[in-house]
């Protein structure tokens, strides 16, 4: 059975090689032409599709856990969820989490990925201390913080070799419960001074609603919070709930989004509440939905992530957001974020500002929308999300990298542009 992205798009044959140890690696990269490691299918586009595929899941053993000083160590296929199930109970978090925690560590590497905290704690990388990596001849080394090899792994898709093993830091939590504070507000405007209001606290998120109009467009609900310091750390992942099959594409139209987006955004009470939630709740509630993906249909979606210099992110945030809601293509998960400074990875995607991400199904007319909102997005300044990617053009893609030509000489320098290949580094040729 071919593996495929969460987007569910798009589908080719692929041949599979399990990972599970290193010599039968090394043997696999010597005898196959062109390949990409995938970890558990969880990023949105082409970017571990290929016609080969080493899947690195398998690998995901604990090596090693200092449990004075949070240090862990661990198999590149092991999943987010599975190290705070069992490190949370000894009073310790991942530092950087993205919006779910079914990845593996190696995607979480390769992604660079970055979470509800990025203005405060940055990127995946920067708690990872060290990584080992198998290279395209077959060579496993270590590499740390400054080599240029971290630089161009961290956020480098995959594309510099297949990473075995990372030793990361955690931070220290005395609570499974996070302290969060919602914040409704009616407009663009005052969604901004909500987020500069509130940028102290470790964590804030806030979901839009992409299809209000005029004097509402950017009326949101924030989140912020941290977490709590009750000495309750009983954490147990939730039970879920699964689709069981793919919607119908009609399912999902102007009309329901519109329905979800007013029902959702009228529940929460007027002006500021406060609540008590769980680490699930606050970090990851989709993950609380098993197969969510299929309410999208068996065409499947994309999300479309993009980020604003901080200078530029009102005023670009306002324009697009306007054609969206003209274009009555919304999105009903509309998820914006406030960053930190950028890291020195030649393709990590944080910038210092703002980024908004929306899913869409895949259906006519959908791609020519986000060409359009490439055009506004290279226009302030900003850029695309590898991750989430699965058509940019190469030319949308380099004008927000400019360290890319760093990244491609690397590879070829290194000999891993042959046997280190995605769907998506055909496309943006990297």
């Amino acid at each position: 059975m071919s593996l495929i992205s969460w987007g569910m798009y798009p589908k080719i044959k692929n041949q599979k090689f399990s990972l599970r140890d290193v010599t039968s690696l090394n043997s696999y990269m010597s005898n196959t032409y062109e390949f990409i490691p995938f970890g558990n299918g969880r990023s949105y586009g082409d970017s571990a599709i290929n016609e080969n595929i080493v899947h690195v899941k398998p690998y995901n053993n604990f090596l090693d856990f200092n449990e004075k000083n949070g240090i862990l160590t661990c198999q590149a296929g092991v999943l987010l969820s599975e190290i705070l199930d069992s490190v949370v109970k000894r009073g310790w978090f991942l530092k950087v989490t993205p919006g779910t925690k079914l990845i593996t560590v190696g995607g979480a590497i390769a992604s660079d990925v970055h979470g509800k905290n990025h203005h405060i704690e940055g990127c995946f990388s920067e708690c990872v201390k060290e990584f080992t990596i198998m290279l395209p001849d077959g060579e496993t080394t270590t590499c740390k913080k400054g080599d240029e090899l971290f630089k161009a792994t961290c956020g480098g898709m995959g594309l510099t070799g297949v990473i075995l093993t990372a030793k990361i830091s955690l931070k220290k939590i005395n609570s499974q419960f996070i302290k969060q504070t919602t914040i409704k507000t009616k407009n663009l405007k005052e969604t901004f001074e909500a987020f500069e209001n509130n940028k102290e606290l470790p964590y804030s998120v806030a979901w839009i609603d992409c299809l209000a109009k005029d004097e509402n467009i950017g009326k949101c609900l924030l989140m912020v919070g941290d977490f709590a310091d009750d000495g309750d750390l009983e954490y147990k992942s939730k039970k879920k709930l699964s689709i069981p099959f793919n919607f119908p594409s009609f399912a999902l139209n102007t009309l329901s989004v519109k329905a979800f987006n007013w029902l959702y955004y009228a529940k929460a009470p007027n002006g500021i509440s406060k609540q008590k939630v769980g680490i699930d709740s606050f970090f990851y509630p989709l993950d609380a939905i098993g197969n969510w993906n299929r309410i999208y249909g068996k065409n499947g979606f994309t999300q479309y992530q993009f980020i604003l210099p901080k200078e530029n992110s009102y005023e670009g945030l306002q324009e697009i957001l306007t054609k969206i809601s003209n274009s009555g293509k919304g999105s009903f998960l509309a998820v914006l974020k406030l960053y930190g400074k950028e890291n020195d990875n030649y393709l990590s995607f944080p910038i210092e500002g703002y980024s908004l991400a929306l899913d869409f199904k895949i259906e006519e007319g959908l791609f020519e929308l986000l060409d359009t909102l490439d055009e506004i997005v290279l226009k302030y300044g900003g850029r695309i999300y590898l991750t989430k990617d699965v058509r940019v053009s190469k030319e949308t893609f380099e004008h927000g990298y400019p360290r890319i030509e760093k990244f491609r000489e690397f590879r070829r320098e290194n000999n891993m542009s042959e046997k280190l290949q995605s769907l998506q580094s055909k496309r943006v040729q990297i």
